[in-house]
């Protein structure tokens, strides 16, 4: 059957979750997870709303949201009122934070952080809690456990990576000939020289892989904290991000820098640019010390109020 819809009626809907299947009255429900992640009960769900809305078919996005295939215009609310019945929600489109993405964290052998933990917090505060608030472009964030970097952290516009950062005791240290930390590390930084270990920091990715094999405990503890960066893009345009040069020690200390970024974006960011174009624009250092500072905060809600972004024009 051909479409029948207005074109004003397709874009009532897109910024709810539903994207059009040309050429048809019917669309794609963008279900949100909370970053991957759904109980069992929320997957019976929308299974059945899936064959009582939609064609059945149920596809999983780059973005770990969920969307169920074929839903008619007209039944678009009553979807939207059967999942909610689970706590779920549409959405994941527009000018605003998109969807959290998140690896398996400390369910992964590799993981440093519970990414899970925090990336929820970063959806309740961010997704949902800035839903309101219109940015130049769309603002990707992405959590990753290790320097292992499985959901690429770097082509986010702010990407989050768990680190080791290891606390190596000179004093300890035996400069063994057959040094097992020197053997262990999977970049070649760690290395016996002049009769004692040193640890190459340019090279070090903090993956905690050195921390316990010594047998004279010289590298028996690391410290857990969370590298940020900033201005990664994937698409038409790549971008990887740069790292902030500091290495954060709690989780508040990156909630801090996460909405500082959102606030530096939506203050500073030209309406249709990703994050990327602005830190060109302005400057790494610049936007940096901006972040690792608290001066923003001073004009948040003066930030918040501000009318703009008020339409689109996205140049990638």
């Amino acid at each position: 059957m051909a479409c029948t819809l207005t074109e004003e009626q397709i874009k009532s809907v897109k910024p709810l979750g539903f994207l059009h299947n040309k050429g048809t009255n019917c669309f794609n429900g963008r279900i949100i997870t909370v970053n991957g992640k759904i109980t069992a009960a929320q997957t019976r769900t929308i299974a059945e709303a899936a064959e009582k809305y939609g064609n059945g078919d149920v596809e999983f996005t780059t973005r770990l949201t969920v969307e169920v295939r074929g839903i008619d215009f007209n039944n678009i609310e009553a979807f939207r009122e059967f999942i909610g019945t689970a706590g779920l929600i549409t959405g994941g489109t527009g000018s605003l934070v998109r969807p959290v993405v998140s690896c398996k964290g400390t369910t992964c052998q590799y993981g440093l952080i519970d990414t899970f933990a925090l990336s929820q917090k970063i959806h309740e505060q961010f997704y949902l809690g800035y839903h309101a608030v219109r940015l130049p472009h769309k603002f990707k964030i992405a959590v990753g456990g290790c320097p292992n970097n499985c959901v690429k952290p770097d082509l986010n516009d702010l990407g989050i990576v768990g680190q080791c950062v290891p606390l190596f005791d000179e004093d300890l240290c035996n400069g063994c000939k057959k040094c097992q930390i020197e053997k262990i590390c999977p970049m070649k930084a760690a290395e016996v020289e002049g009769g004692v270990l040193t640890i190459d920091p340019a090279r070090c990715k903090n993956c905690g892989r050195c921390v316990g094999p010594c047998p004279f405990d010289a590298l028996e503890k690391g410290q857990t904290g969370y590298k940020v960066t900033i201005g990664g893009r994937w698409g038409k345009k790549v971008a990887h991000g740069k790292p902030l040069s500091k290495i954060f020690k709690s989780e508040e200390e990156v909630l801090h820098v996460v909405e500082k970024a959102i606030l530096l974006f939506r203050e500073q960011g030209l309406t249709g640019e990703r994050f990327a174009d602005m830190i060109e624009r302005i400057g790494f250092e610049e936007v940096e010390r901006q972040l690792l500072s608290e001066e923003i905060f001073e004009r948040k809600q003066g930030i918040l109020d501000a009318k703009l972004h008020l339409t689109g024009g996205a140049t990638c």
